[in-house]
Parts: structure tokens; sequence; C-alpha cells
């Protein structure tokens, strides 16, 4: 059995500002890392659910890009305001943000099963 129920991987690849295909660190994603690592903290899913640094996930063009696994949905133009939502709706309640989700991710599931956060830490 896995360690945590689900993995949350925040691109934090660095480019040129000047590259053609963007770049997620110069638009924001070491802070929405650090807000999904505080957040989960506070509410208590830390030990069950993992935010990780990713290298280049090859999506920068409509970044800041978010996945998370088990369920391998993508979210684009993510930034650090979503990142309740994303907890909130997808991690806790199990259903996907569709306003974030990455074009090739929509033919996926649309409801997980849900993680009910610790009693008083919602």
């Amino acid at each position: 059995m896995s360690r945590y129920e689900r993995h949350i991987f925040i691109c934090i690849n660095e480019r040129p500002a000047d590259n053609p295909k963007g770049c997620c660190l110069l638009k924001g994603s070491a802070e929405i890392r650090e807000r999904f690592k505080m957040r989960l903290k506070e509410l208590g899913l830390n030990k069950r659910v993992r935010a990780n640094t990713a290298g280049c996930l090859d999506a920068c063009a409509t970044g800041p890009t978010v996945v998370i696994y088990p369920e391998a949905v993508w979210y684009q133009g993510v930034s650090a305001a979503d990142v309740e939502e994303i907890i909130q709706k997808h991690v806790v309640g199990g259903e996907v943000v569709e306003r974030l989700l990455m074009p090739a991710s929509a033919a996926g599931p649309k409801v997980f099963p849900p993680l009910s956060a610790p009693a008083g830490k919602r």
C-alpha cells in the first residue's frame, strides 16, 4: 500500500523569460506549491496527500501546471488563489475543478473517492 493516497505535482520548471514554451516558475508555481503544502498541513491532510515539486511536465505554455495522482488529472493556469478550491473540491470532495482542467484530461473520470478531513480541520 502506498504511503500517500494522492500526490499533487506542481511544475517548478524554469526557462528563460523569452522562451516561447513559457515557464511555470515565472508564473508563480513556487508560491502555489508552498500554498498547497501549507494548507494540506493546516487541514491535517499532509500525511495522506503529498504536494511535490515537479520538473518539466511539458505544459508550461498553459501553466502553471498541477497534476493530481492517482487520478491523473491535469490542471492548467493554476494560481495561488485556486489552491483552496482544488483542495476542497478535488482532494477532499473528489470532484474535478472543471474550469482549470487541461483539455487533454477532459475525457477522464469526473468524480473520485472523496477524502474526509480530520474532524475540526475543515
